[in-house]
């Protein structure tokens, strides 16, 4: 079995990218995504991101806390879920349930930054790095909601958005694999698995060294092996899955399109080229029923 020459970033980030060592890697890709100096002060365990036999290999959680204090959730999903959104808010809500005392002021309430690598369409829309933050805007004037200067102290924010959780979106598969600039280089490393000589996003060199598959122990390399033929297994089956889906809907329209121009056919006042042209369908489909139509009347 060949593999690229690095570790996919859903394997490195449940086990490599938690030592103390390597937080430069996850620091380098944070900062590059959140566009300011992002420094890991610890990796916090939680109910959230406690790992199950069912969803070892489909969904990852980190949960990292930074200098400023702030919570970062990293999580990867490989598997297609329909309801992620709901997810994502849950896991920004658990987190804030989670890291808060009982009887501390809202005050205290963490602010969460939520990173969510997903390897399946979500959504419609065809960029690859999406952005949600909370705004209040009048339903008169449309002017955006501002805090007050004891607002600013005590938040120690500027604007209203940023006390509210965030939310990022990197939509892996949407990634056209042409790197424009530092940040593109990371994704680039997240769909491919793959770090060029020339990449010099913050961090990116320090995972080309950490993160290559020649540097694992051989237990490491047996266990990297069961997680890529998981996900290659799952893979197979969602794919079965839609292509099955298609076909199926496929035969349904067949059968709807051919119950159509059965119906045309009876009028007897149409031509084969008004029939088609009333059903959207090939002149080619109205003469085949035509003939299997005449095949039957004849036995």
């Amino acid at each position: 079995m060949q593999y690229k020459k690095h570790i996919r970033f859903d394997w490195a980030i449940k086990r490599l990218l938690r030592q103390k060592a390597n937080f430069g890697i996850l620091e380098g890709f944070l900062s590059e995504l959140l566009k300011e100096e992002i420094e890991i002060i610890e990796i916090l365990d939680s109910e959230s991101n406690k790992e199950t036999e069912e969803d070892k290999h489909n969904r990852v959680d980190i949960l990292v806390k930074d200098h400023k204090g702030e919570l970062i959730i990293i999580e990867v999903q490989n598997a297609y879920a329909l309801d992620y959104f709901l997810r994502i808010l849950y896991g920004i809500s658990k987190a804030i349930i989670e890291h808060i005392r009982e009887g501390n002021p809202y005050s205290k309430i963490k602010k969460i930054i939520s990173v969510n690598i997903v390897y399946f369409d979500l959504g419609h829309g065809s960029d690859y790095i999406y952005k949600g933050i909370t705004t209040f805007r009048g339903m008169h004037d449309n002017q955006i909601l501002e805090l007050t200067a004891a607002q600013r102290k005590l938040f120690n924010k500027e604007k209203v958005h940023e006390v509210f959780s965030e939310m990022y979106l990197i939509k892996v598969n949407n990634f056209d694999d042409n790197a424009k600039d530092t940040l593109d280089e990371w994704i680039y490393f997240l769909k491919n698995s793959e770090i060029k000589k020339e990449f010099s996003a913050k961090g990116i060199k320090e995972a080309n060294e950490v993160l290559k598959i020649i540097n694992m122990t051989d237990e490491e390399r047996r266990e990297y092996n069961r997680f890529i033929e998981v996900l290659s297994d799952r893979a197979s089956i969602a794919e079965t899955i839609a292509f099955e889906s298609e076909l199926l809907a496929e035969e349904k329209l067949e059968k709807k399109l051919t119950e159509i121009v059965i119906n045309l056919l009876k009028m007897q006042s149409l031509s084969d080229e008004q029939i088609a042209v009333a059903a959207k369908v090939d002149i080619a489909f109205v003469r085949k029923i035509k003939e299997e139509l005449k095949s039957q009347d004849r036995k």
